[in-house]
């Protein structure tokens, strides 16, 4: 039996879960506009094992979000995460953010493309098949009227994440579904975490980062 605390903090979303055995018994999280993580995490944390009647020794292991995202959001997730593993001697499991993000799509063909804002005209996105295997690691990239034409010119392709807005405004195609309002959860994390943990496919807490994918760039306030 395995209890593990996934912790989800690449967007604006909050999002925090307690699994047993890969499936989901507490979920809380923050489908909001605007970044909460440093007010509402540790919260979340505590609800959920309460929640659960679970003691936080209780544990197997820790999982976390590891990018790409927000440089704020996952600095606060793994840092989250780490203390806790440190402080509760339990293993560390990372689960790639677009991948959980692709789980949210259940569909019988096509391929599946979780996509995450970036700046100005460009995304995070990776390509999954229908039955979430990973056909094209994770990129950053520009969006014009050309990508993904070969894709979509073969098959239904299902968009999701906070990259679509963007994206539906660029690319027109009768094999384009746009699935909106949908950021990464901590839900999905769930079975992907327990999987990792099945196979001891852990992380060196002492010097695991997220994966940023890009450099972090501090934007100087108007004068």
């Amino acid at each position: 039996m395995a209890y593990i605390l996934n912790i989800e903090t690449a967007t604006t979303n909050c999002s925090v879960s307690l699994s047993k055995n890969g499936e989901t018994l507490v979920l809380k999280e923050d489908y909001g506009s605007g970044y909460s993580h440093a007010e509402r995490l540790h919260v979340y944390i505590d609800e959920v094992l309460k929640q659960a009647n679970l003691k936080p020794s209780e544990l197997n292991a820790i999982a976390v979000s590891k990018g790409p995202g927000s440089y704020t959001g996952l600095r606060i997730g793994v840092s989250t995460a780490k203390g806790l593993c440190f402080a509760l001697d339990k293993p560390l499991i990372s689960v790639a953010t677009l991948d959980a993000l692709a789980h949210q799509v259940i569909v019988e063909d096509g391929c599946i493309i979780p996509m995450l804002d970036a700046r100005r005209m460009e995304v995070y996105s990776a390509i999954y098949d229908s039955d979430h295997k990973i056909l094209r690691a994770t990129e950053a990239q520009i969006i014009d009227d050309r990508s993904f034409k070969d894709l979509l010119e073969k098959e239904a392709v299902y968009f999701i994440g906070n990259g679509v807005e963007k994206t539906k405004s660029i690319i027109s195609h009768q094999h384009a579904n746009f699935i909106e309002g949908k950021l990464p959860s901590a839900n999905e994390m769930s079975l992907l975490a327990y999987q990792k943990y099945k196979k001891n496919d852990i992380e060196d807490v002492a010097y695991f980062e997220p994966y940023y994918l890009k450099d972090f760039i501090a934007i100087k306030p108007k004068s």
